[in-house]
């Protein structure tokens, strides 16, 4: 028999008071006396903020998604809003995904912040992620909360919120809140609903963003070249189906084919194992109907429709996915051309993207003259790049992970606008008679060929929390010397702050907020970095390797030296 440890037992204990419903004690006594290893996971800490919002298993505890922990953290965000407008009624503008539970509990979220004198603006239906980005501040409003968990397996939803400039929370806010949140109990959470304060939003605010997506997605085509694009489109049971066909067709785009058995909604995501736009096997359905009707690209979102996944036709004329970094170089690269056809980029512009994300940002950035600026992962950090530099336009930037934002008019990542983007490229390349593949390998012929490799290592529960915190500690005490054959020659600790340089011994400060990170650079070039995940419960491992690329058509040669390169030093490590 799993004997509970006291101090957990003790956390159980408070949800068997009157302050919660009599189903939720009951589970709780039922699982305690069947499932007391269920139990442990559930109470044994508090779900904390990540660098994507508080995200987790739908379930009763203090380490779970439900009625209650989402209660806590709305009651304690609406007196953090009532403490810093003192004179306002504050405005909260919410949004749900496709997930089991997403409208019940934005429901919830809602009713609370009402009965807190707060004012909501509650979508009628699920919606994409970005447009809750751009109604924050469309809506005027102090605060916007989305129930989703992005990519994570059918049993997760999370909760992310955004500030008035329609950011995710960033410090000095979000430290703030989690100790009011902390300082709450349970009892104290206010659910009774002032229905009077609850306003149901549409298709007002859909026509407003999707206008906003059309202009700040469009770079260039022509509609004799948008009418010679085939394009396949999956939302992969998402919310994105809500606001990228409307989006391509007011574009222009009239050969949009989409995925039928997965255009419905649906938090089970019944045609696919993860609905993550990372994994290949996710858009397999996609790739089969692009085969079946010629198309020329191919796009997939998460169910949150905040990421999107692109195939695009190779030199052999093959559908070939392309990984995050990829797909940023070409967007980034569009962009700025664009801006300086425009004749707007005068020295005063950035693009932005994230330490794990791949170094040939830096090249772009210097090619025409604007600056890379360079952030910890999560796109909260790249809109407070916006928040915090209001003397310099933003064009664009993203990260590995199949993120990318386009202008500052949504301050978070953005599919919906990203699909429009991909597909302008597409379109013009192909008019040129060139193609979305051909024109990336000429920015590796004209910038230095980067290539990225990711691997991820999932553990579950208290032991894979422990066992993910050793690793990190494992590689700050005993750091790697040599990585397949070539010498570290600097390791950046950002938990620390610190870069050292281990020719010279010199140590220098990181100016970036502290996070569990460690990047190993070397002689040769190449960089790893380990990063446990802030809403998953993975450790992850990022290797860059590069090399020259001195004509188009040495690029299939080179690309295997690299994907052979980063797979021995992925071995060398002991991950694969």
């Amino acid at each position: 028999m799993i004997h509970i440890d006291p101090k957990i037992l003790e956390r159980i204990n408070t949800w068997l008071t009157p302050a919660f419903d009599t189903e939720t004690q009951q589970t709780i006594k039922n699982d305690i006396a069947n499932n007391p290893k269920d139990i442990q996971e559930s109470f044994y800490k508090d779900l904390e903020f990540g660098t994507g919002g508080m995200r987790g298993i739908m379930g009763v505890g203090t380490n779970r998604i439900n009625k209650y922990t989402l209660g806590k953290s709305t009651q304690g965000l609406s007196n953090y809003l009532h403490q810093q407008f003192p004179n306002e009624t504050p405005k909260a503008v919410i949004a749900y995904d496709c997930r089991h539970n997403s409208q019940t509990l934005a429901k919830i979220v809602a009713d609370v912040f009402s009965a807190n004198g707060i004012q909501v603006f509650l979508f009628e239906d699920l919606r994409a992620t970005p447009e809750l980005s751009f109604a924050v501040k469309h809506l005027n409003c102090h605060c916007g909360i989305v129930l989703t968990a992005s990519h994570n397996p059918p049993e997760y939803n999370g909760y992310k919120v955004y500030w008035q400039d329609g950011g995710q929370m960033v410090p000095p806010h979000d430290a703030a809140v989690i100790n009011m949140i902390n300082d709450i109990n349970y009892a104290d959470v206010k659910f009774e609903a002032n229905k009077d304060l609850i306003n149901y939003i549409g298709e007002d605010v859909d026509d407003v963003f999707i206008n906003a997506s059309v202009e700040n997605g469009t770079v260039g085509a022509t509609q004799a070249a948008k009418d010679d694009l085939k394009i396949v489109f999956t939302s992969l049971h998402g919310t994105s189906i809500t606001a990228v066909p409307e989006t391509l067709k007011r574009a222009g785009y009239k050969h949009v084919h989409i995925v039928e058995e997965q255009r419905k909604p649906d938090g089970g995501f019944p045609t696919v194992k993860s609905p993550n736009p990372e994994e290949p096997a996710a858009l397999k359905m996609a790739l089969e109907l692009a085969d079946k009707v010629g198309a020329d690209i191919v796009i997939g979102t998460d169910p949150d429709c905040d990421r999107l996944g692109v195939a695009v036709r190779n030199s052999d004329n093959e559908l070939q996915l392309l990984n995050g970094n990829q797909t940023m170089v070409m967007m980034v690269d569009f962009l700025l051309k664009k801006w300086k056809s425009e004749g707007k980029i005068n020295g005063k512009e950035f693009i932005a993207t994230t330490i794990v994300s791949t170094p040939m940002l830096n090249k772009l950035a210097d090619a025409y003259g604007v600056e890379n600026k360079i952030v910890l992962t999560g796109f909260k950090w790249i809109a407070k790049l916006i928040k915090d530099h209001p003397e310099l336009d933003f064009i664009g930037g993203g990260e590995e992970s199949f993120g990318f934002m386009v202008g500052d008019f949504v301050r978070d990542k953005d599919a919906v606008t990203s699909t429009l983007l991909a597909c302008e490229i597409a379109a013009i390349t192909k008019a040129n008679g060139s193609s979305f593949f051909e024109e990336l390998i000429k920015l590796y012929v004209a910038h230095g060929f980067y290539k990225e490799k990711l691997i991820s290592l999932t553990k579950k529960g208290i032991e894979g929390a422990e066992e993910i915190k050793q690793m990190m500690v494992d590689a700050r005490q005993n750091p790697l010397k040599v990585v397949n054959g070539s010498k570290v020659v600097k390791i950046e600790d950002y938990e620390s702050a610190t870069s050292k340089n281990l020719a010279t011994g010199e140590t220098t400060s990181i100016d970036i907020p502290k996070s569990n990170v460690i990047i190993y650079y070397t002689e040769d070039g190449s960089q790893i970095a380990l990063r446990p995940s802030g809403t998953e419960p993975k450790i992850k491992f990022y290797v860059s390797v590069n090399s020259k690329l001195n004509s188009t058509e040495n690029f299939k040669a080179i690309e295997s030296q690299l994907d052979t390169k980063a797979e021995t030093i992925l071995k060398d490590m002991n991950l694969i």
